[in-house]
């Protein structure tokens, strides 16, 4: 993850997407996998926070976000099977921080329609109310398109919660 933690500082410094994005003093919270957590067990979202954090991307990370009960893979499931935000969000508990952070990034490898990152965020948003929270993915998926114009592809956008379900754009 290092060399993508690398990368993503390189284009933070020379994107304006990315450019006022992460500030030094960010707290970044990884997105637990969809296995429960287990003590010494580092996830890929882990690995990513703490070499972002080693870039100087953010000030610390924080663990405290943790998976309870298993939801199927988001990124492998075909779209009808993909678990919904509820799910997500009751598979998720958080532990309250002994200071609670002024800014919280939610750190994921892979982002897809963005129900695990509004789970996620609607947890840590009860346990810190008035954080200012924002998520980075390193990867996000397209859908089927017919063609990839290009790999590295920064953007800046938005989930909601629209009609029931997650809503990304772009």
């Amino acid at each position: 993850m290092l060399k993508y933690a690398m990368r993503v500082r390189q284009q933070a410094a020379a994107s304006p997407l990315l450019a006022d994005f992460f500030d030094a003093t960010d707290v970044l919270v990884p997105v637990p996998g969809c296995a429960p957590y287990i003590a010494g067990h580092v996830w890929a979202a882990e690995h990513l926070a703490a070499a972002l954090v080693n870039e100087g991307l953010g000030r610390a990370t924080w663990s405290g976000l943790r998976r309870v009960r298993a939801v199927r893979k988001s990124a492998t499931a075909a779209p009808g099977a993909r678990p919904s935000v509820s799910l997500h969000y009751d598979s998720f508990c958080i532990e309250t921080p002994p200071i609670p952070p002024e800014s919280i990034v939610l750190i994921d490898d892979v982002i897809t329609k963005g129900r695990t990152l509004l789970a996620a965020a609607s947890r840590v948003r009860e346990a810190i109310p008035h954080a200012k929270i924002r998520a980075f993915a390193l990867v996000r998926t397209m859908g089927m398109i017919s063609g990839i114009q290009q790999l590295l592809d920064p953007c800046q956008g938005e989930i909601r919660w629209k009609s029931g379900d997650a809503y990304r754009n772009p």
